[in-house]
């Protein structure tokens, strides 16, 4: 959606509550119709968390004040005391670059003794869906527990490799997408942590797509998993501390597994960013990005990546073009260039705009031609519609449909990311005669209620 949700008032947003799904039991169970219905919501919204206090923005250097620099500024009362262990990665760095594992190794009066590692490790050594053993990071001879071992464990430590510490400490960058792993591995920790009775410290930083970007479909709760941990929107507009918030105040299957007496008996504690808004993208920020993983390394990345993430699973279309471009990039083997340039054109999606370019091949040593996906208007870009008109596009350039003839583990992985069992069953029986808008407009209105129900996790405005 372009911008905010306009106000509700109270009686027409108890209207809308009746009608509409909410914020974690909006899953789409049929193909939408022109005038249907969505399921009512699933569970209660609980008392809404009170904001802080306005805070000052920085005099000088970056405008926001990430949450391990308003740590430090507090002179690390949160953590003082304590011994600490510290769930981060390569991005975990404050306003300064400086590494949070730095930061606080080196803060007198904290006792950092253990370091927590998910996916790609705590410095990009390891690809995408690599597991790794615990080990001792070399360069502060500190233990490090990973919590990308292997199937089972992912993101969840153990009640002994959570026994030397007091309190963990969550410095994690997200994307703003459901599917990155990252907001997974933080729920997934903070289950733990109350089930064993740890206090849990998040370090809030910048949703990059900004707080009032929200869209795509919300997850079904039958394919949750580690890259869907919350029945949010694929886009969905929150901060880390937010979603820890969200998942601390809520039940399952969206809120944590833990008992109602664990749950009351919960610590959790967030330091939020000062200077940050919901209306700022990255780069109004005055940070410099840190890579996030592999392939996003940049804000470009981060912006494509709910644009041709999701679209280019299963149907030969490309995470880039060559080697470059990573989610900004759209070309495809078996359609020709000139016809998917014509038909992407005539989408006229709000906000976006396609520019042919041409970029070496590392691989061939041939030139690479395809298509930049350009933001020309923010306010108007919807981040999610590009990737399902790229599956319909799909269905209707290739000769048959490429999600009909799916094997059930590619089945499987196509529905914990994209979350919606009625869209893949409308895709499979309808292929090219789908109708995307129809699902778009449905999953619109899903977000339209689910941003007014989420504003009781906003620590900024």
């Amino acid at each position: 959606m372009p911008g905010a949700a306009r106000p509700f008032s109270l009686p027409n947003l108890l209207s809308c509550l009746v009608v509409l799904c909410g914020l974690l039991g909006c899953s789409s169970s049929s193909a939408p119709k022109k005038s249907a219905a969505p399921a009512k919501p699933l569970f209660t919204p609980p008392i809404a968390v009170p904001a802080p206090a306005p805070a000052p923005v920085p005099a000088s250097g970056p405008r926001v004040l990430l949450g391990i620099d308003v740590l430090e500024a507090d002179g690390f009362a949160a953590v003082k005391g304590k011994k600490i262990g510290l769930l981060t990665h390569p991005a975990g760095v404050n306003r300064k670059g400086v590494p949070t594992i730095e930061v606080l190794r080196r803060a007198p009066g904290v006792q950092l003794v253990a370091l927590y590692a998910v996916e790609h490790g705590l410095y990009n050594e390891h690809p995408a869906e690599k597991y790794f053993p615990d080990a001792v990071d070399p360069r502060t001879n500190i233990p490090v527990y990973s919590l990308y071992s292997g199937k089972g464990k992912n993101f969840r430590p153990t009640p002994a490799q959570l026994k030397p510490i007091d309190a963990l400490v969550i410095d994690l960058q997200d994307i703003g997408t459901r599917s990155y792993t990252f907001s997974g591995a933080m729920k997934s920790a903070m289950e733990i942590c109350f089930a064993n009775g740890k206090e849990v410290i998040v370090l809030d930083r910048p949703n990059p797509l900004g707080g009032l970007k929200v869209g795509g479909p919300p997850m079904d709760a039958e394919w949750m998993s580690d890259v869907g941990r919350f029945r949010v929107p694929y886009v969905h507009g929150l901060t880390m501390g937010e979603l820890a918030q969200l998942a601390k105040a809520t039940q399952p299957p969206g809120g944590l597994a833990i008992t109602d007496a664990q749950r009351a008996a919960a610590k959790l504690t967030v330091i939020p960013m000062r200077g940050w808004t919901r209306a700022m993208r990255w780069s109004e920020t005055g940070l410099t990005f840190a890579p996030t993983s592999t392939r996003v390394r940049d804000f470009g990345a981060v912006q494509g990546y709910p644009m041709t993430g999701l679209g280019t699973m299963f149907t030969g279309f490309s995470h880039g073009v060559g080697n470059q471009h990573d989610f900004r990039g759209v070309w495809h083997a078996k359609i020709p260039f000139d016809v998917l340039e014509k038909d992407l054109r005539a989408l006229n999606l709000p906000g976006l705009g396609f520019r042919k370019i041409s970029v070496p091949n590392a691989k061939t040593g041939k030139p690479s031609v395809g298509l930049y996906v350009e933001i020309n208007d923010y306010d108007a870009w919807q981040p999610c519609d590009l990737s399902f008109w790229l599956m319909k596009f799909a269905c209707k350039l290739g000769p048959k449909n490429p999600f009909a003839g799916l094997t059930d583990a590619q089945r499987r992985t196509f529905l914990v990311h994209v979350g919606s069992k009625a869209f893949y069953d409308d895709l499979v029986a309808k292929g090219a005669r789908i109708d995307i808008d129809a699902w778009l407009r449905q999953w619109r209105e899903q977000a339209r209620v689910y941003q007014e129900q989420s504003k009781k996790y906003w620590l900024y405005r």
